[in-house]
């Protein structure tokens, strides 16, 4: 069994903040708005024992004619199709609500097991209130809950994980994190579900649709690594909601957390100033990249475009120009495979650790033919030179005289590593320290 639960029901009733209390973190966006959640949010939670992934969905709506409504019903039902047990949500603080009677005779037609959970029974009140809902004809307990305090959610997960098995959920932690990234409406969503070959995050022309970090496994093509879809990444300026607040920081933190991130940009538009922050901010974080140029079917082209196009973008990233350009298209599916094949190369390129007798050998024979400058008529001596053990490449030259050593040399050596290996994509850092 994959050991699935699927949070369920009608919008703003506590999903997200029930999804956040079973795995342990504030992972979803919770918001009194109305709708915050779209997608489905995946997550992990453990309980007695045995370990099972958590979907969190959008509130379901009945026959809705709102583009974004008929697009969330259709992520719920998949949640649905995809899980082993169903919790279905109603709040005891409004009560029982048309939207849960019809949304009940949905879910009477769903083949397996179905929980019955009222939120927000934070008193004795509230649980008596809450008897009301067994007339939505579900067999079993009511279970009643707190989501903010987590009361009743004990005995729920007990009676959850009656139904699996003591096989585990494969750990995604050691594989491999690709985070697709971008300015909103560049096709980070409609490139994730190209290459996974379904619908699964939902893609409007509305920008800003994607709302909270969403990620798959992927395993096609003899590939295993996770997947990481992001909300659009706006200016401070132009974010004027807390919602679209929070995006921006789960985007900023799936940057944080990702080996490579694969930044999407608009053919039409060219890299724009906010493209380049992104970028800045994925080189301060020492994170693998991969610019991808999207929508490049709607470019009008002759035999040097794309020749041309890529030298523009390399004069706007420099000084850190060694970064692979993808020139792709979600709706013709053009180069999309070669996303995943380069960004798998930067993740072995980030991980590659040098022989220090052979860095050594090599750079101290290029130092030896263009030395430091010398500055107040001290000479500068570098007499060795080791890769530090941390997560991105980060080297260390040990000199007599580090403080007088300047960028402008730093980036000549950091420039002799990349012609001699492969670091293709990844951001080098070079520290000088005291012999």
């Amino acid at each position: 069994m994959s050991n699935i639960v699927a949070i369920v029901g009608r919008p703003n009733v506590g999903k997200s903040t029930l999804f956040n209390r079973l795995i342990g973190m504030r992972k979803a966006i919770v918001n009194e708005e109305s709708g915050v959640t779209r997608d489905r949010n995946y997550g992990k939670s453990h309980w007695n024992g045995k370990e099972f992934s958590v979907i969190d969905t959008g509130g379901y709506v009945c026959s809705s004619d709102d583009i974004f409504e008929e697009e969330i019903n259709k992520q719920v039902w998949l949640a649905m199709e995809e899980a082993d047990v169903i919790l279905f949500m109603v709040d005891a603080e409004v009560g029982l609500t048309d939207l849960d009677e019809n949304f009940a005779r949905v879910l009477r037609t769903v083949k397996k097991p179905v929980y019955l959970i009222a939120n927000k029974v934070d008193n004795l009140e509230r649980m008596y209130e809450a008897n009301d809902f067994y007339r939505l004809g579900f067999k079993g307990e009511l279970f009643c809950v707190s989501s903010v305090s987590g009361s009743g959610t004990g005995e729920l997960l007990d009676e959850i994980v009656t139904n699996f098995e003591d096989d585990e959920v494969p750990d995604q932690d050691a594989l491999p994190r690709i985070t697709i990234v971008g300015r909103p409406n560049v096709g980070k969503s409609s490139t994730i579900n190209a290459l996974l070959g379904k619908e699964r995050n939902i893609v409007t022309d509305v920008a800003g649709t994607t709302r909270d970090s969403l990620q798959t496994r992927y395993t096609q093509f003899g590939h295993d690594f996770v997947l990481v879809d992001t909300a659009g990444v706006r200016k401070k300026a132009k974010v004027n909601e807390d919602v679209e607040f929070y995006s921006v920081m789960r985007s900023i933190r799936a940057i944080e957390e990702s080996d490579v991130c694969a930044l999407l940009i608009d053919a039409t538009q060219g890299m724009e100033a906010q493209d380049l922050n992104i970028f800045h901010l994925i080189e301060r974080n020492r994170k693998g990249v991969v610019v991808v140029v999207n929508k490049w079917d709607l470019v009008e082209k002759d035999n040097k475009t794309m020749l041309e196009y890529e030298k523009e973008l390399r004069l706007k990233m420099a000084p850190f120009k060694d970064v692979d350009i993808v020139f792709t298209s979600a709706v013709t599916k053009q180069r999309l495979l070669k996303i995943l094949e380069t960004a798998l190369k930067v993740y072995e390129n980030r991980l590659q650790k040098l022989k220090t007798s052979e860095l050594n050998r090599h750079m101290l024979e290029v130092i030896e033919d263009y030395q430091p400058p010398s500055i107040k008529g001290k000479y500068i001596k570098i007499k060795y030179v080791t890769q530090l053990p941390t997560h991105a490449p980060t080297f260390a030259f040990f000199c007599n005289l580090p403080q007088y050593i300047k960028d402008p040399y730093k980036r000549f050596l950091e420039n002799k590593i990349r012609e001699k290996w492969d670091f293709t994509g990844v951001p080098i850092q070079i520290f000088m320290r005291k012999k």
